[in-house]
């Protein structure tokens, strides 16, 4: 296996936000081919450390042959990041100088044979991060009830033809491959503008296999507590779903709440202040090097 040359996307604005320096503990909560976390390491030598973690053993491996140089500067571990405290503690990272959330799917996992997470070939309805994990894409597309499966295209995919594509699907089961659902969607929609019919119906079904929402709301809070005083968290989000999730959290968590009684004197003290109030997009020329950033953005929060 050969160790990813894909460059991440915003990648020079992710560094500097997180500025590691000498001496740093940070966490990369989705370690992906090692990119962010290599730059990282460079930028905090000599004994600056780090944590990697990955749902996708497959990430994992790539990401080790890439940090070999950094020897034991760098500390890998499988798992979803919904258990972000727990794993940071059984590691050794308690208070760290910042944690990077990098979400969506990777361009090696796209790339990736017999994955199911494209529908650019027929492969396997698939989906998950990790192999471990219960539930396939197949498992929801063929055993979810007409309006269960009309109500996850619409809530993850935010897709307008959720009730007739579920429609269907269901009329067209057993439905096992990506080529099979992608036809199906096509043969409803048919090709129009520049997004493909089928990308919708496909994050609707990687977000739901994966828990990918539920595990963003649990691990904000996780990466704040593990953060020291000034220590950053910077979230890069492609879709409005995550977006929404990360905007709603680190802007309550940057204001004060009068007229709580659990707080003392009625007022509720800020844990976050807001590096960037208006979200960070790439440029115009990130953007034509590597198409799939144009729906990416960056949050930066520091902790008080």
């Amino acid at each position: 296996m050969e160790a990813s040359l894909h460059e991440p996307v915003l990648y020079k604005k992710i560094l500097q936000s997180l500025a590691p320096h000498p001496g740093g503990m940070y966490i990369d909560c989705t370690l992906g081919g090692g990119g962010h976390a290599a730059g990282i390491l460079e930028l905090s030598t000599p004994n600056g450390r780090l944590l990697g973690i990955d749902a996708d053993p497959e990430a994992l491996k790539r990401a080790r042959m890439k940090l070999q140089p950094y020897g034991k500067r760098t500390t890998l571990r499988h798992g979803n990041f919904a258990r972000l405290k727990n794993i940071a503690l059984e590691a050794g990272f308690a208070c760290v100088d910042g944690v990077l959330l990098d979400l969506g799917i990777s361009s090696d996992q796209l790339a990736a044979k017999g994955r199911g997470f494209s529908f650019q070939r027929d492969e396997p309805l698939d989906m998950r991060f990790s192999p471990d994990q219960p539930v396939t894409a197949a498992d929801l597309v063929n055993g979810l009830s007409e309006e269960e499966l009309a109500n996850l295209i619409r809530r993850y995919g935010e897709e307008s033809r959720a009730r007739r594509i579920a429609r269907a699907i269901v009329k067209a089961r057993p439905v096992q491959t990506t080529g099979q659902l992608t036809d199906i969607i096509l043969h409803l929609a048919g090709r129009r503008g520049k997004l493909h019919p089928a990308t919708r119906t496909f994050q609707a079904l990687r977000i739901a296999v994966n828990g990918e929402l539920e595990a963003l709301e649990a691990v904000l809070p996780q990466a704040v507590e593990l953060l020291k005083p000034g220590g950053r968290l910077v979230v890069i989000t492609f879709h409005s779903l995550e977006d929404r999730i990360v905007k709603h959290y680190m802007r309550e968590e940057a204001k004060g709440c009068d007229g709580w009684p659990e707080c003392e004197g009625g007022v509720r003290s800020p844990t976050l202040k807001l590096i960037n109030r208006k979200v960070i997009k790439p440029s115009e020329e990130e953007i034509k090097k590597n198409p799939r950033s144009r729906s990416a953005k960056l949050r930066i929060a520091e902790k008080l």
